[in-house]
């Protein structure tokens, strides 16, 4: 069973495209397929909840005694990148709705399947773990005022502190939770254990799960948006490139170990796509512009992904990146 987890693990990018071209081909020869929009809240909390039963829980707390981790990770994600998005966005993206959406995606780290990728780039995941619920809540805190520096006080009222609210506790405090439940019961009880054992083959098939899903609701939108989508581009390239290097800046700048450096690199690079997507289904006027340019953005990382778990994975061997 090892062994299978293992290939799954190595080999999920190529699961991932797969099922979203699967989910390309269902959604342009089967009608109805934006009604799946409903299903995708909860195959993401089943997706966070084998992520989270991955990494030992117990051992939650010492992350938190790591002040100078969780100071590099703050700045990296709320300061840096911020300050680089922005401006940017500002000079070169005028469109209002466009730069909303790059807003979004762009600004929100990512609280679920990086803990996956910075495993296999040889970071260390149980500190970007522990440190989900901060990111969670600093989003939520700091997505109103960036949008209200790029485009007024009207774009930061899109953002409501209820739906960020809601997210936090159907898609990381119960799972984490429930995580938390089984990982106790399967140190007493043999069945238990095994289930757990079982559900360790999980995250890479739930997150192919909700790629498939979120594609089969938006792609039969894209069509109407392909000008967006290539106006976009160039800065989902852009920041998929420049923003590990940042983030491995920060932490060196912090004199964090090479782990914990290639957990701010991981975590610049991640962003939180699928956790705000139904935030910007909700925002009015957004479809199919928002929904579009947010996947594209996923598609794009996913590729980088690919790169960043070989790459960042030998970062902290020399004094280079």
């Amino acid at each position: 069973m090892e062994k299978l987890r293992e290939t799954l693990e190595q080999k999920q990018v190529l699961i991932y495209f797969g099922a979203v071209v699967l989910g390309m081909l269902v959604a342009f020869s089967v009608p109805g397929t934006m009604a799946m929009e409903s299903a995708i809240n909860p195959a993401l909390a089943f997706m966070l909840f084998v992520t989270f039963l991955q990494v030992p829980l117990a051992e939650l707390g010492k992350a938190f005694t790591q002040f100078r981790f969780m100071l590099a990770l703050l700045v990296t994600n709320f300061i840096v990148l911020p300050v680089l998005v922005l401006s940017a966005t500002s000079l070169f993206l005028t469109d209002p709705l466009l730069r909303l959406g790059v807003l979004l995606v762009l600004l929100a780290p990512c609280i679920d399947y990086v803990v996956t990728f910075a495993h296999l780039g040889r970071a260390d995941p149980r500190l970007l773990l522990a440190a989900t619920p901060l990111l969670l809540l600093v989003q939520m805190v700091m997505l109103p005022i960036y949008l209200s520096i790029s485009l007024g006080s009207d774009a930061a009222r899109h953002i409501e502190v209820g739906p960020f609210l809601h997210a936090f506790i159907w898609l990381i405090a119960i799972p984490l939770a429930l995580a938390a439940i089984m990982q106790g019961m399967a140190k007493r009880h043999a069945c238990w254990n095994k289930a757990s054992t079982i559900l360790g083959l999980a995250p890479v098939p739930a997150t192919a799960l909700v790629l498939l899903i979120v594609i089969l609701a938006v792609a039969p939108q894209l069509a109407q948006a392909q000008h967006a989508v290539v106006t976009v581009l160039p800065f989902y390239l852009a920041y998929a490139v420049f923003a590990p290097l940042c983030g491995w800046w920060v932490a060196k700048k912090m004199r964090l170990d090479a782990p914990a450096s290639r957990a701010i690199a991981f975590s610049a690079g991640t962003r939180n796509s699928l956790v705000v997507l139904p935030l910007a289904l909700a925002i009015p006027g957004a479809i199919p512009i928002l929904p579009a340019i947010i996947v594209t953005q996923t598609l794009i990382e996913l590729l980088f992904e690919l790169l960043y778990v070989r790459l960042i994975a030998s970062w902290g061997k020399t004094d280079t990146v």
